[in-house]
């Protein structure tokens, strides 16, 4: 059999995915046609079909699926390739782009952007905050900050922050000056903010017996501890997020008490392998993790000398 252009693959992959001539023509920016063209010059090559046609739409046959599951991971690493090739011919002028979730980016990256202009001055970041779990590679970006377990196919990954990450309760200043040193029966009967199951939790951990019902829920947490600075009510949520609120006095831990949940997952940083020795994000992955461990400093001074104490023995 001889050897198959590597451009019929290519459109082959974009039909596959998006199971419509038209839609994959717009994606490899080809007319209809010329796609339509690709696919039946392969499937003559091939000696077979590849795809059932239903009306508008294109479905894999089994042959085509094997094809795919063949294909896929080669075509993702020519990609990585590209945008390797890309990053080192942009030298000092690269951006490096990051998408990462919004409450990660608002109350914790930005921040420490100053820290990061200040340390690299010529490396500009661009911060993309979605919560959809974005392609990189078919998206442009150079790395990710995810939340979960990983691994994500396709993408190296390492873990972020090494420690739990803890849930507590906040509260504005003013809401302080009432609660500070209250009882948990005293926090059940104030306005509460975000998840029911994290609040039922930690109302649970301190022995109250209540039914919580939260004035307001966020799908973003960045969201929800601004709610809180604003006085709308008590937050609880991840330490992490809410520690330069803390250390400014926009918020005040209002009880000692702290929960763990086997969902909260960690953060990691995540990458296509090609890039892992690129310079920029070398750059990053040193400076994400000085900055957690300055985090981790301020939050825990006393835990922080424990830990330099026994490393120096």
């Amino acid at each position: 059999m001889a050897r198959l252009p590597l451009n019929t693959l290519t459109a082959f992959r974009a039909v596959a995915e998006s199971q419509n001539l038209r839609a994959a023509s717009e994606v490899l920016n080809l007319t209809h046609s010329a796609v339509s063209q690709q696919i039946r010059g392969l499937e003559e090559q091939l000696g077979f079909d590849l795809f059932e046609r239903r009306g508008r739409r294109v479905v894999l046959n089994p042959a085509g699926e094997a094809l795919l599951r063949s294909v896929q991971s080669a075509l993702i690493q020519l990609d990585d390739g590209v945008q390797a090739a890309a990053a080192a011919a942009s030298g000092a002028a690269q951006r490096l782009r990051v998408t990462c979730l919004p409450s990660f980016a608002q109350r914790w990256l930005l921040p420490r952007m100053g820290r990061w202009r200040d340390r690299h001055p010529a490396l500009a970041l661009e911060i993309d905050a979605s919560h959809q779990l974005v392609d990189l590679q078919r998206e442009g970006f150079h790395a990710a900050v995810r939340q979960g377990r990983g691994p994500w196919a396709m993408l190296e990954s390492e873990l972020l922050f090494d420690t739990p990450m803890p849930f507590i309760v906040v509260g504005s200043p003013s809401m302080a000056r009432r609660l500070l040193g209250a009882q948990p029966e005293a926090l059940a009967r104030e306005p509460l903010l975000g998840d029911v199951e994290l609040w039922e939790r930690w109302f649970a951990a301190a022995g109250v017996r209540t039914q919580v019902n939260p004035v307001a829920i966020f799908n973003d947490a960045g969201l929800m501890l601004q709610a809180a600075e604003q006085n709308l009510g008590l937050a609880i949520g991840r330490e992490l997020l809410a520690a330069d609120a803390l250390f400014d006095g926009r918020l005040v831990r209002l009880s000692d008490l702290s929960i763990a949940h086997e969902h909260a997952h960690p953060y990691h940083l995540a990458y296509p392998p090609s890039l892992r020795e690129w310079p920029p994000l070398v750059s990053l992955r040193q400076w994400l993790h000085d900055e957690l461990e300055l985090s981790r400093k301020t939050l825990h001074p006393a835990s922080a000398k424990r830990r330099a104490k026994s490393r120096a023995r």
